[in-house]
């Protein structure tokens, strides 16, 4: 069974460049999933849950713009 991967838009991301997981953008409900963790997605255009691996990846064309 392959992990589920989540396309995001540069918006998708707070101003850091980064997603929490779980996270609605997933389709999850947190009272039902793991403990939150923080993901930087921007420094490489993905990053990987370490609870449920879960992968949340910019969609290609995408880009961080951040403060």
């Amino acid at each position: 069974m392959s992990k589920p991967v989540v396309e995001l838009l540069g918006k998708d991301l707070n101003h850091a460049g980064g997603v929490y997981c779980p996270s609605p953008l997933a389709d999850m409900k947190q009272w039902d999933t793991h403990p939150k963790v923080y993901l930087d997605v921007a420094r490489t255009g993905q990053a990987k849950c370490p609870y449920c691996g879960t992968v949340y990846q910019l969609k290609p064309g995408e880009h961080f713009h951040g403060h």
